[in-house]
């Protein structure tokens, strides 16, 4: 066995990427404070390409200097938009269309596994929240569900870079088996 180069691992170019199929998804934070977990998901959305990513309240956005660092170029291929608020966000998505779920431990969340992902035939957002203090309980108000990410360890958290990956991965996987 042994690594590929970087040239065998068939990248896309910029202008490839941004006009390549994307996933039917877009990817909401709700005020998240650490620009290094935002230049991560954009990284992740970029390997599951979804469709824009919204960085509402707080959220840092490029050219944020850590979210570039960690980034490493996802800021040039993601479409991404900021705005104040999450509620104008989620309403927005909405009159578009999308099905929009928060990403919480929340009182009748649908774990992750459970999530009939195949067949389900519309566009989803899903908002991923503060650190600390999750989702705005006025923005998991305006949701049309929550999803929640089974744990079986004392924490019951993950970082939310690491939460945008496992929900990501799994949409990513449920929507090339189609």
């Amino acid at each position: 066995m042994r690594k590929l180069a970087n040239s065998e691992l068939e990248r896309k170019s910029t202008e490839e990427f941004r006009s390549s199929e994307k996933l039917p998804i877009v990817v909401v934070l709700d005020n998240v404070r650490s620009a290094y977990n935002v230049g991560s998901v954009f990284r992740t959305a970029d390997a599951f390409p979804v469709e824009a990513i919204y960085l509402c309240g707080i959220t840092g956005y490029p050219p944020h200097k850590e979210i570039l660092k960690t980034a490493l170029g996802a800021t040039e291929t993601v479409k991404w938009k900021y705005n104040k608020s999450t509620l104008e966000v989620v309403s927005e998505l909405k009159e578009l269309g999308y099905k929009i779920y928060a990403i919480e431990q929340a009182e009748g969340s649908v774990p992750l596994n459970n999530l009939k992902l195949e067949t389900l035939n519309f566009k989803f957002a899903v908002i991923f929240g503060h650190e600390v203090e999750g989702v705005q309980q006025d923005v998991l108000n305006a949701c049309d569900g929550c999803i929640e990410i089974p744990q079986g360890g004392t924490k019951h958290s993950l970082n939310i870079a690491v939460s945008a990956g496992v929900v990501l991965w799994e949409f990513f996987r449920n929507w090339k088996a189609k």
